[in-house]
C-alpha cells in the first residue's frame, strides 16, 4: 500500500493502493489479459522485474489479484475486484487521449507498440497462411529499427530478428507516425498519401493491412484542442 491519506473519502482510500507507480499500468496490461510474468514484462518493458514482482504481491495481498500455479505455469488473475477497475482504466485511457495529446520522443517504444498491436490482431480477417509482416522504423533507435509481427493459427508472435519466413508485407514508417496511427491520431491512408508510410508487397495485402488490426477503444475518441 503506498502512504495514506487518513481521510474517510473512499477515493482517498482506492488511491492509498492504486496511485504507486506502475500499478495502474500493471492493471491495464492485466485487464487487456496478460497473466504472465514474463509477458507482464513485455507489456512494461521499462519496469524493473524486481518492482514487478513488489507490485504483483500488494495486488494479491490487497484481493485485487490470485496467483495461480498449474504445475510449473504461473498464472496472475484478476479477481472480481480487480476486473471491477475496468471501466476505471478504460476512462482514464479516453481521458488522457482527449486531453493530453502531446507526445515526447522518450514516449515512443517501438517495443511496447508492437506488443500492443500483436494482442489487437483481427485474426479473421487475417489471410489463413501463416502471414509475415516486416516492420523499419527509421527514426528509432539503430537496435530497435526492425521487427516482425508472425501470425498464424489466430495467434502472432512479435520478433526483434529476422524469423526467417516469407514476408508478406513490408512496411518503412517512422515510429512517432505509427504511434500516431495506432492512437487514432491521423488514419493510414493519410499516412500514405503523406509518404509518411511506405508498403512494399502484393497488392491485396497492402490493401488489407490495416483491416488486421483493432485499435484500441481509445483511438476514436474525438480529440479536444488544448492551448498552450
Amino acid at each position: 500500500m503506498g502512504a495514506p491519506y487518513y481521510q474517510f473519502c473512499p477515493v482517498a482510500k482506492a488511491m492509498e493502493l492504486l496511485d504507486e507507480r506502475w500499478t495502474m499500468l500493471l492493471l491495464r496490461e492485466m485487464l487487456a489479459g496478460t497473466e504472465h510474468f514474463n509477458d507482464l514484462r513485455r507489456g512494461l518493458p521499462r519496469m524493473s522485474p524486481t518492482l514487478l514482482s513488489h507490485r504483483l504481491d500488494q495486488l494479491q495481498r490487497a484481493g485485487l489479484i490470485d496467483r495461480v500455479r498449474q504445475g510449473t505455469d504461473v498464472r496472475y488473475v484478476l479477481t472480481q475486484a480487480g476486473f471491477e477497475l475496468r471501466p476505471v482504466v478504460e476512462q482514464l485511457s479516453m481521458w488522457g487521449i482527449r486531453w493530453i495529446g502531446e507526445l515526447g520522443d522518450a514516449d515512443l517504444d517501438p517495443k511496447l507498440l508492437l506488443w500492443d498491436m500483436h494482442r489487437n490482431i483481427d485474426h479473421l480477417t487475417v489471410p489463413a497462411a501463416r502471414t509475415v509482416i516486416a516492420l523499419f522504423f527509421p527514426d528509432a533507435h539503430p537496435a530497435q529499427r526492425r521487427w516482425w509481427l508472425v501470425i498464424q493459427d489466430g495467434d502472432a508472435d512479435v520478433c526483434d530478428a529476422d524469423p526467417g519466413y516469407e514476408v508478406s508485407v513490408e512496411v518503412q514508417c517512422s515510429l512517432r507516425a505509427m504511434t500516431r496511427f495506432w492512437r487514432g491520431d491521423i488514419e493510414w491512408a493519410t499516412l500514405l498519401l503523406t509518404g509518411d508510410a511506405t508498403t512494399i508487397g502484393p497488392r491485396h495485402l497492402r490493401q488489407a493491412l490495416p483491416s488486421w488490426f483493432t485499435r484500441p477503444a481509445y483511438a476514436g475518441v474525438p480529440r479536444v484542442a488544448v492551448a498552450g
